[in-house]
């Protein structure tokens, strides 16, 4: 029933190995892969798929190459796959930053393994934030962070070069989204004791 009223989600798949979920997230791994067939095989829902890559937890080439052969084999080359640059952070201090490199290595594994749209993020990769034709290789839609710099696709979403289809939902044109993010200015208060 909850998937019913939804037409859209992001599924962040934290890890590929019980160890990760079990130290890092006091969690479990099973219930989050059944969930992602589940909305594979029994839902209309278009779902994405996010894994925050740690340095020296979830981001060696093995385990990346095992979560993407799983979505392929499982899920099919068409659900787009995000791998994010981890940032310290509040409990996570003693961890450094995810190299562009490694977000780079997991996509060409992903891409090798057969997964059609695999793209980085939290990072400036222009190239491993835009999304291509899988036939042709084209270009079809230019991101660069929030910005988006090219877009050939077609009303129905088919690559303008090839007229392959591009696995998604559209509606016409582009709109002129970009950054939202905007200054905010903090003045100091006196409070009163």
């Amino acid at each position: 029933m909850f998937f019913r009223h939804m037409d859209a989600a992001n599924i962040d798949l934290k890890g590929f190995t019980e160890h990760f979920y079990k130290s890092l997230c006091s969690a479990q791994l099973g219930p989050v892969l059944d969930t992602l067939a589940y909305l594979k095989q029994e839902t209309n829902v278009w779902f994405e798929i996010t894994t925050l890559l740690i340095p020296g937890e979830n981001d060696s080439p093995a385990e990346i190459e095992a979560l993407s052969r799983w979505v392929i084999e499982r899920l099919g080359p068409d659900v787009p796959l995000h791998f994010t640059a981890f940032h310290p952070d509040w409990k996570m201090l003693d961890k450094s930053a995810t190299p562009a490199f490694t977000l780079r290595l997991a996509r060409r594994i992903a891409r090798d393994v057969g997964l059609r749209y695999v793209f980085t993020g939290n990072t400036h990769d222009e190239e491993g934030q835009s999304t291509y034709c899988h036939s042709c290789e084209a270009r079809l839609i230019g991101r660069d962070w929030y910005d988006l710099t090219l877009w050939n696709l077609t009303g129905d979403g088919r690559c303008d070069a090839c007229g392959t289809p591009c696995a998604g939902v559209f509606e016409g044109p582009p709109g002129t989204w970009g950054r939202r993010r905007h200054p905010l200015r903090v003045r100091p208060q006196a409070v009163e004791v």
